[in-house]
């Protein structure tokens, strides 16, 4: 009996909402590129308000893995609580490194900024979120100033079992090897590992932060952002790190089910910070 209210709750949601597929959002030079990335957009179906929020979700994988078609479930979902969400592909390593990658999370970004209206967004509500290496990317291209983002057209960032926050310190004890391509992704110069790790980037005009942990993640992912949340609590005085009892991998899939507590938690966050 459970599993057909989940099918009916499940076909209910995506009811509720349209997928654009396959928007190209690179430059147009590159664009035409048949392997360019991609995104997807879920917008709320038959929703009242003159405006809604954004959000940017970008996927997890160890920066060598992942597809934006997986999370569609979590697309859905926004769209169905009335938040237009934003889900792309990027070029993965071997075939980029981080700067690559965050380079292009930017022109998500952008892209978001300059299409967005279409679809009935708000340009004053754009948050970012990603999950583990996605949490890294989508602070990194807000934070860090060499990809062009202004972060005060950035509404908020939600971290969800980010990795990467820290690099430097990360590489500085486990140096790159050829294994998950981490040599293609960081280098070896260690003066990049800096550069890479949006804890290096914190200001004044960071957004603000939303920042989940899971209980049961691995150390480096908590470590990482226990080093975060104590260099940003200086300009974020309230951000505190938020555990959640739960391995890696579930910290996202939580999203796929309409009924978790997260989209509260967001929603909530999203209000807080329009």
């Amino acid at each position: 009996m459970r599993f057909y209210s989940v099918v009916f709750v499940l076909l209910l949601v995506s009811c509720s909402s349209i997928k654009v597929k396959d928007v190209s959002y690179m430059p147009t030079t590159i664009s035409s590129v048949e392997e360019a990335p991609r995104l997807n957009v879920f917008v709320p179906r038959n929703f009242k308000a003159e405006t809604l929020p954004v959000l940017i979700f970008v996927h997890g994988g160890n920066w060598n893995s992942g597809r934006k078609g997986t999370y569609d479930l979590l697309g859905r979902n926004f769209a169905a609580k009335g938040v237009i969400t934003v889900i792309p592909d990027y070029t993965l390593s071997p075939n980029a490194d981080y700067a690559q990658m965050t380079r292009q999370i930017a022109e998500v970004i952008q892209w978001t900024k300059e299409n967005i209206k279409k679809y009935n967004g708000n340009l004053n509500q754009i948050f970012i979120t990603g999950h583990s290496a996605g949490g890294h990317l989508g602070a990194l291209a807000v934070m860090n100033p060499k990809f062009g983002i202004d972060p005060k057209s950035i509404s908020g960032i939600i971290l969800n079992d980010a990795a990467g926050l820290d690099m430097k310190h990360y590489l500085g004890e486990r140096p790159p090897t050829t294994e998950d391509d981490y040599i293609t992704t960081w280098t070896t110069e260690a003066e990049k590992w800096q550069d890479a790790s949006p804890i290096y980037f914190i200001d004044k005009n960071t957004p603000p932060f939303l920042i989940y942990v899971g209980d049961k993640t691995y150390q480096s992912i908590k470590i990482a952002n226990t080093r975060f949340v104590k260099a940003l609590k200086p300009f974020q005085p309230d951000v505190k790190q938020i555990g959640v009892n739960k391995k890696h991998a579930p910290m996202v899939v939580q999203y796929f089910y309409p009924w978790s507590d997260r989209y509260d938690e967001v929603l909530d966050f999203i209000k807080l910070n329009k």
